[in-house]
């Protein structure tokens, strides 16, 4: 069994590494779930997922946000304010909001926010918009004109800042509440700030997370029949409730979607209208060659080498060119 989020179902289809299931599992079975929850790729089914929405969302300290911003410009108000030197040794010592700013897939929220997305209908990259452009700007801006989240942050620091109360909002995702909670931490969830210019709200990459077959046992039917079952098991309504209460990730089980714990959650409601202003994760194998052409430049942006415009042009061009390797 293969476990992750939808976006490896593309490469590894295309590498014959994990085995269509509808010879697996009857309708009767797949009915259960939200068809979100259902990985197709080319017509066949790939992947049956316990977990929905693998998304980022606004999560904030309610010790120090007792209502978290609803719009961008409310979020730069906010996080200014927030941004604080609390001993008086001239260095910020809070910051309004943290995040893995320089990683793409942390940036996304903000390119669609702007109008953008990474990819059309037929798998080829949109980079060098308006919406990209506009998104890096923002994300630059936050820094250094705004000066509301730190000179560098990768994921761990980001993480730290946020854990011990140096940070009073985080972007991060539904994988990292639980370990907010364990630590202590009075958390809320909130949808991605409302871009005011645009009229659009800050859209996550959505992914259901589950279970595929490795394409190695499809002769072996004893292995199968055990694959099957344990499947089962793993995206039962049992299992996911317990996981649901445990971790507040979305289930994927019609039942448990509709349960009560999770209608009357506050977590599990903000993160599912985050979901809803969200785009679903492209599970073709041209998301990985998009995501390595818009790194160098994206970064390249925040380091002060590029221009937002340049790095949009860049990352377009890097992004045809790294797919027609691909495919040759």
């Amino acid at each position: 069994i293969v476990y992750g989020p939808s976006d490896q179902v593309g490469p590894f289809q295309v590498m014959d590494i994990i085995l269509p299931l509808y010879t697996l599992f009857d309708r009767s079975f797949l009915d259960q779930f939200d068809p979100k929850g259902l990985t197709y790729y080319k017509g066949k089914l790939y992947k049956i997922s316990d977990k929905l929405g693998n998304h980022l969302t606004l999560v904030y300290n309610k010790k120090l946000v007792p209502v978290p911003p609803a719009t961008d410009l409310e979020l730069i108000e906010m996080g200014k304010k927030l941004t604080k030197d609390t001993d008086g040794d001239g260095k910020v010592d809070q910051y309004g909001l943290a995040w893995n700013y320089t990683e793409p897939f942390f940036f996304i929220p903000f390119m669609t926010g702007f109008g953008g997305w990474i990819m059309d209908e037929q798998d080829q990259p949109t980079l060098n918009t308006v919406g990209t452009v506009n998104g890096l700007k923002f994300v630059r801006e936050l820094r250094d004109v705004h000066g509301m989240i730190p000179n560098e942050a990768d994921y761990n620091i980001a993480d730290a800042l946020f854990k011990d109360g140096h940070a009073a909002m985080i972007i991060n995702g539904d994988w990292s509440w639980a370990g907010y909670q364990k630590a202590g931490l009075d958390i809320g969830v909130a949808p991605l700030p409302f871009i005011t210019s645009t009229g659009r709200w800050s859209g996550t990459m959505v992914s259901p997370k589950g279970f595929s077959v490795n394409a190695r046992i499809r002769e072996d039917s004893v292995k199968l029949r055990w694959v099957k079952e344990l499947i089962i098991y793993l995206t039962s309504e049992e299992n996911q409730m317990e996981a649901t209460r445990t971790l507040f990730t979305m289930p994927t089980n019609k039942n448990v979607i509709k349960s009560e714990f999770v209608q009357s959650n506050e977590i599990l409601r903000n993160s599912q209208v985050q979901i809803d202003h969200g785009n679903p994760m492209p599970v073709v194998p041209e998301l990985r060659a998009i995501w390595d052409a818009m790194r160098p430049s994206y970064q390249a942006v925040l380091a002060g080498s590029k221009t937002p415009e340049q790095a949009a042009t860049d990352m377009q061009l890097q992004a045809v060119q790294r797919i027609k390797e691909m495919n040759e």
